[in-house]
């Protein structure tokens, strides 16, 4: 088995540059089949989920290519395929299918998603939402059977702003007859990056990055080209990690109105950092204030960087707090930490962290994706040497992690 290898408490200095949203790209795969056409796909992260989409792509029928530049996806002589290979199974992401086949077919069969186990991850507003336009689903052991003689736009009314469920529901509905209306939905960005990308192949969809989504179904879509937002969450890595080690850093190609939230949470840290346009310089802070995080959706402070903020934690002078209110068991990277000299204490869904803490490298788990990037900013930091176990979780959302940090002086690599 692979492990990567940290030989920790080095400096860091230079440039890393973030590449496409990974949370975009993978509902934008799923989306592209619903042109029946050639879509080109720019600035794709290169991550091993967008290779699991390629191969799911291929039991439709739908041929791709890839470069360093872009992704290529033709579904011109697609086929409705039931999409049961355990490979739906390996991502949270393969449920984008279930929406894309769902409009453009009317039925679709699909095995249930997996992806990184945070706690109880439920698709039962996803179902709502198809429920919604007058699909019927049944669903039977690991598999779900969707269905409809004609979808119609409704009125849509989500009691959580769910992402997935957001976006799920314009893929269904942009083919649909009439109008729909989502309420309550989710904001992110990338709710946004998806319904401008489907608006470029020929939708109307109206009011993304609103509580209120409006879209106006059309007979059919067309190709298109398109350039993905960075990614939020990889800049945010990276923006942490310079925080404890920058020399400084600067973190290139980003979208800083995306991570207000996290620059907010720095700043009440004590983090020195300066933003430019499309970069953001960020400079190693010796005395780091604690603070209190709520997790929350969009524009609150994300998910997907309270595990990766807690290693930030460990090194702030005083009590910090964590709750996590969108995943239940979202603490799992924190276990890895107390084994490297971190103070922390989980209580339901609040973890205490105390600092500031010495961190020494030693063996560790990464258990998901970003609980795994939480544990490579530890082992950089740490004194001494760190490894880290089942690195492909981290290598599902992190573009060329090993040599972006390479090329900013962090001794790192991996091994078997």
């Amino acid at each position: 088995m692979n492990k990567i290898i940290i030989h920790g408490g080095f400096p860091l200095e230079g440039i890393i540059n973030i590449d496409g949203s990974k949370n975009s790209v993978v509902a934008l795969i799923p989306a592209s089949i619903l042109s029946k056409s050639v879509v080109r796909i720019y600035n794709y992260p290169k991550i091993s989920d967008v290779g699991v989409l390629i191969d799911i792509l291929k039991e439709l029928n739908v041929n791709t290519k890839i470069n360093e530049t872009y992704l290529e996806i033709d579904s011109t002589n697609i086929n409705n395929t039931p999409l049961i290979t355990a490979k739906m199974g390996s991502l949270r992401a393969s449920y984008y299918f279930m929406g894309a086949l769902l409009g453009l077919f009317k039925e679709a069969v699909l095995r249930l998603p997996g992806g990184c186990y945070l706690g109880p991850r439920p698709i039962d507003l996803h179902l709502q939402g198809f429920a919604g336009l007058d699909c019927r689903y049944e669903i039977d052991d690991e598999l779900i059977h969707l269905q409809a003689e004609k979808l119609i736009g409704r009125e849509i009314h989500f009691p959580f702003p769910s992402v997935g469920a957001t976006i799920n529901t314009m893929l269904a509905a942009v083919l649909a007859e009439g109008k729909t209306i989502i309420y309550n939905a989710a904001k992110e960005p990338e709710i946004v990056d998806v319904a401008n990308f489907l608006n470029q192949m020929g939708a109307t969809i109206k009011g993304a990055g609103t509580s209120t989504i409006e879209i106006i179904g059309v007979k059919m879509l067309h190709g298109t080209e398109y350039q993905v937002i960075p990614d939020r969450i990889e800049a945010g890595t990276y923006l942490i990690l310079g925080a404890m080690l920058g020399n400084p850093l600067e973190i290139n190609k980003v979208n800083p109105h995306h991570l207000k939230a996290l620059l907010s949470t720095l700043t009440n840290c004590g983090v020195r950092y300066d933003i430019n346009d499309d970069k953001i310089i960020v400079h190693k802070t010796d005395k780091l204030l604690p603070t209190n995080i709520i997790t929350q959706v969009y524009p609150g402070f994300p998910t997907d960087l309270q595990q990766i903020i807690t290693t930030l934690l460990t090194q702030c002078n005083g009590v910090s707090t964590i709750t996590e209110t969108i995943y239940s068991d979202r603490f799992q990277n924190c276990h890895e930490l107390i084994k490297m000299g971190a103070n922390i204490e989980i209580d339901n869904k609040q973890a205490i962290i105390k600092g500031k803490t010495h961190l020494k490298g030693t063996e560790v788990v990464a258990k998901d994706l970003r609980g795994g990037a939480s544990l490579v900013l530890a082992g950089l930091i740490a004194e001494g040497t760190t490894i880290i176990d089942e690195p492909q979780h981290i290598l599902r959302g992190y573009s060329n992690i090993m040599k972006k940090l390479q090329k900013v002086k962090a001794n790192i690599h991996m091994s078997t």
